[in-house]
């Protein structure tokens, strides 16, 4: 990978960066920004990353158990310049457990449903708090575009299904008439409007509950 890197790991990719998991060394040896290692020493820095990722993962039994909660917040409140990386780290790093779990013999499903129970019982204090998670991964199929823009037209945007809406917008995206960036402008200047009705319609429900409950 030349220094060229997509915007979303720019943060990451900063050579100025301190240490995390991977030193500065590995990450020029995974950005390709460092390629004078003979197949041995690629061989021995490989072997360095996957070890040091191993324990790094061990180290979060350590960390969930006696990590202080004021530290543990300072974490999870990055500087607003970091916030958009950091954010993306969290998500990139599910991905990299996801796609590492896959084949493994406790299934990622398991572990993240063992976890999430765990993290709710530290808040709960106590073993009694017990939680149903569900993780289901569902693909989009195939969706009736006519339908679907059928629907936008006559605003019947509550029928609209979530993967009605994910492959809708992944096809606008695809096609060479439309423009995110052309768009961006006119949606812009519809949000106000879009929030003035909906803090409209908050309003009118709740004088209309407050009518219905003042009955005599």
């Amino acid at each position: 990978m030349s220094e060229d890197v997509p915007e979303s790991l720019r943060t990451a990719a900063d050579a100025d960066r301190p240490r995390g998991i991977l030193t500065p060394s590995d990450r020029d040896f995974l950005l390709g920004r460092k390629t004078d290692y003979t197949e041995h020493s690629k061989k021995q820095k490989r072997n360095r990353i996957r070890r040091r990722i191993r324990n790094a993962v061990i180290d979060f039994s350590i960390l969930f158990e006696h990590l202080e909660q004021r530290d543990r917040e300072t974490v999870f409140d990055p500087k607003d310049e970091d916030r958009e990386a950091f954010t993306q780290g969290v998500i990139d790093m599910l991905a990299f457990l996801h796609l590492g779990s896959m084949g493994y013999h406790t299934p990622f499903k398991e572990m993240l449903a063992e976890g999430v129970g765990k993290a709710e019982q530290r808040l709960a204090g106590s073993d009694f708090r017990m939680v149903n998670v569900e993780f289901n991964v569902d693909p989009v199929g195939q969706i009736d575009v006519d339908e679907v823009i059928e629907k936008i037209e006559n605003d019947e945007f509550a029928q609209l299904t979530d993967e009605e809406l994910r492959a809708f917008v992944r096809l606008l995206s695809m096609s060479e008439e439309f423009s995110p960036s052309e768009t961006r402008e006119t949606i812009k200047d519809n949000v106000g409007d879009f929030v003035r009705k909906v803090n409209e319609s908050e309003a009118e429900r709740e004088r209309a509950v407050e009518e219905l409950t003042n009955q005599p």
